[in-house]
Parts: structure tokens; sequence; C-alpha cells
């Protein structure tokens, strides 16, 4: 093959046409792309702002169970769950750099019907993800202007926010990464204030409570609330087409990502924890600008419930980002037909894929702020599976992949790594409420279905498809 003469040294693993079955010439799984590329800084709040945006939305665990669960959830779960899921990331993301992310994982796993169902899953699992921060923004913002607390003035607000800040993912990922950086430091400062302003008042023997006496622990909340606030580290891969030296500059970025994350949730949640003493049913989202009111004072409150509004612009633009970006890989691998690879002619941005996702977004947004998260983190545990196990059989399948960076295990160890969160991704989904089984089944029959219906039309010629070969190489 012409790729593989021109790199003697390696070899070049090639896709198939997921319909006929043909092998074309690979051209470069990293498509070239007119616009700037994203640098380490904008990278890692990007992915920041996939996972976290700040300690907003971690109250409900001390409600649910306590602050001594809460602080042991916050600091052992990264270590089971964020930490392998990063570095499955870093691996898969650097060996096949592009914008089908996970979708290509599973594809070059276990076939096109995998990939697909990937696509399905991921997306609507983002999409959904991405409905709960212009909530979560309103349930901030009405601390300061009541007006947004219900009826029509919520409604326009929602639709106002949704609209306004897809326009600002339209005019750029670089733009989108920067503004993430501004966001970040602007809405954490007002946390390392109260952090700092809270240790004389800290009493270390709060920390160790379970909760209040009569209070019933919430297990369902405890467990979604930890799973919303430490997941989706594997969103940013289908950014990888866009980012600068991804094989060089993701796995920096990721460890990064990883250490402010967990030091964002954690020293705001020893802080209050430890130095305020009020009822455990006030801690809902929101309750920390409530505790910064206790802490410090009226002015610390508004800071925070503006920082809240900034993270929830930040969460919002990086993850409609992916969704947007998934979409262009996903039309690159055939699942889906070539308009939604369409880019902006002014700002080189898939304008077809953030259309899209803000248009579901607003239709879910109106949905209650639990079933949201509740639904996302079912259909993301369901593709997270599929995900593991793409990850481990590639690394039995294609040994001599080309990896920049690998996770430094032999396959039993990887087993290992996998196997513990996906017992907490099993015992997620079997918890879920009826509501949740019956969105994400539906989800699940529309993905198989979409698959038979896109070979039909690609056997029909009823759109415009097209199949670009990745080119992957070996050592």
């Amino acid at each position: 093959m012409s790729g593989a003469e021109s790199k003697p040294e390696s070899m070049v693993v090639s896709s198939p046409n997921p319909d006929t079955g043909e092998v074309y010439l690979p051209i470069s799984a990293a498509k070239p792309s007119k616009s700037k590329k994203l640098t380490l800084i904008p990278l890692i709040f990007l992915i920041y702002f996939e996972v976290a945006g700040g300690p907003f939305g971690e109250e409900p665990a001390v409600k649910a169970a306590g602050p001594l669960l809460a602080i042991l959830g916050f600091l052992i779960f990264p270590f089971i769950w964020s930490v392998p899921e990063a570095l499955i990331t870093a691996e898969l993301s650097t060996a096949f750099p592009g914008n089908g992310g996970f979708v290509i994982w599973a594809d070059q796993a276990f076939g096109p019907f995998s990939g697909s169902l990937m696509g399905t899953w991921k997306f609507f699992s983002g999409v959904v993800n991405v409905a709960a921060f212009p909530v979560l923004c309103m349930d901030y913002l009405d601390k300061l202007f009541p007006v947004f607390s219900s009826g029509l003035p919520r409604k326009l607000a929602l639709i106002s926010f949704t609209l306004v800040f897809s326009f600002l993912n339209y005019t750029g990922l670089v733009i989108v990464g920067y503004t993430a950086v501004v966001l970040g430091v602007i809405s954490l400062l007002p946390f390392i204030i109260m952090s700092s302003i809270a240790i004389p008042k800290i009493r270390p023997h709060r920390w160790g409570s379970l909760g209040q006496k009569g209070v019933k622990r919430n297990w369902n909340l405890f467990f979604n609330t930890l799973f919303w606030n430490l997941n989706f580290w594997d969103s940013v891969s289908v950014l990888a087409g866009e980012v600068e030296k991804p094989q060089k500059t993701f796995p920096r970025a990721l460890f990064a990502a990883v250490i402010l994350t967990c030091f964002a949730y954690l020293i705001p949640l020893f802080a209050m924890t430890g130095s305020i003493d009020v009822d455990q049913k006030e801690w809902e989202s929101g309750f920390f600008a409530t505790a910064a009111a206790i802490v410090s004072g009226k002015w610390l409150q508004i800071w925070i419930e503006i920082g809240a509004v900034l993270s929830s612009i930040g969460l919002f633009e990086a993850q409609l980002s992916s969704c947007a970006y998934q979409l262009v890989g996903m039309a690159d691998l055939s699942y889906l037909p070539r308009i939604f690879a369409s880019r902006s002619k002014w700002f080189d941005t898939p304008w077809v894929g953030i259309v899209l996702s803000t248009v579901i977004t607003i239709g879910t947004s109106f949905l209650d702020f639990d079933d949201i998260v509740a639904s996302a983190n079912f259909l993301y545990s369901l593709g997270m599976l599929l995900e593991f196990a793409s990850f481990l059989w590639l690394r039995r399948k294609m040994p001599r992949l080309k990896r920049p960076y690998r996770v430094p295990m032999r396959l039993p160890g990887l087993m290992v790594m996998c196997l513990i969160p996906s017992a907490f991704l099993i015992f997620i989904m079997a918890i879920a409420t009826k509501i949740v089984f019956l969105v994400s089944g539906l989800i699940t029959v529309f993905g198989i279905a979409w698959y038979f219906l896109t070979k039909y039309c690609k056997k029909k010629k009823w759109f415009d498809f097209r199949y670009e070969v990745q080119d992957y190489e070996q050592e």
C-alpha cells in the first residue's frame, strides 16, 4: 500500500468500507483543517469543563450520604474511575487521532455496528448532559433574580442561554478554548478565597459525620452525583483532529486536568463541611453560595453565584463542541450523511452538528434536573462498557499498533483496571428509575434502527455518504 511504502519502518492499518468490505488507500486520520489548532493550556481547560467546571453540583453528595461519605467519594472515586478513563483516553486518542474518538475505537475493535451504536449512546448522553447546564445556570441565577425561578421568564432565559452560547461555539474551537481558560480562572477564584477564609473555622470532627439521625441515605442521588461530576473524560477524544500535536499534547493535558479537577472538588468540600454546621437537607445544588454568605458575607455569595453562571457557560461550550465534532467524525466514517461534516466558511466549525445539538438541548432542558443527570449517566454507562471492551480488545487485536502513549500495564492488569469501574457502571444502571430505563431503551432502539437505515440509504444512494479510510501506523 502507498502509505506503507512511504514509511518502510512501519505498517498501516486501513479500515474497510463498512458496507462493501473494500479497502481504500489510506488518508490522514486527523483531517487537516484551515483553522488554528488547540494548544496545551486551552485543551486542559476544555477537558476540565468537559468533566467538572468547578465544585458546582457536588453539594447533593453531602445531602445524600453525609460529609464523611461525600469526602471519601470524591477522594476515592477519581482513582477507580477518572484515572482509568483518562489513561484509556490518552492511549487511544494518540493511537487514533481523528475526530471520531471513541466511535473509531469501537469501529476498529468490533466493526461498524458497534461503532454506530457507540456514536448513538455517546452523542445522546452528551446532548442530554449539555441540557443540564442551562438548568444549573438558572438554579444559581434565580438566587440573584427570583424572576427566573419558574414560569415563562425561566423558559425564555433557558432558550436564550442556549442560543447565545451555541453561537459562541460556532465562532471557533480556539476561541472556545481560550474562553474556557478565562471562565475557569474567574469561577475558581471565589472558592479559593472562601476556603481560605474558612480555615480558622474548621472543626475536623465534622468531617467524620455520617449524616444526621433520621435522614435516610439516598444512594441513587449519591452515586449519580459522583458519577456526573467525574465522568466524560473521553469526550475530548472527538476533538483530536483539532489539536496541535495530539500525540504529545493529549497525555499532558489529561494529566493536568485530572489534578485540577480533583483539587477543585476536594478543597471547597473539606473547607465547608468542616467549617459550617447546617441541616443536611440544605446541601442541594447551589448550596456553596449560601455557605459563602455564612462564612464571609453577601459579597462572596454573589461572586460564587456569578462564578456558577460562568462555569455553566464553560461546561456548555466544552460539551457542545464535543457533540458537534463527534458528528463530524461519524460522517467521516459514513455513519452519517456527508452534510454532518459540513463546516462554516467563516469559522471552519461544524455548523450542522452545532445546530442539531442545540435543538436537542433546548428540547431536553425543560425536563427535571435529576432525570437529565440520571439519563445522561445511563447512556454514558452503556457507551463506557463498550469503550472498556474496545480498549482491551484493541490491545489484543492490534498489539503492534503504534501507541505514542501507552498505559504501562499488560493485558491482565488492564482487565483489572477496567473491571472495577465496569462494576460501578453496572451498579449505576441497576439503580436507575423507570423513566431513565424507558428513555435509554428508546434511544438504544433508535440507534440500532439508525444503523440499518443508513445501510439501506447507502444501498439506495438516497444520501451522499463519504468514507475516509483512516491511516493508523503499526510499530
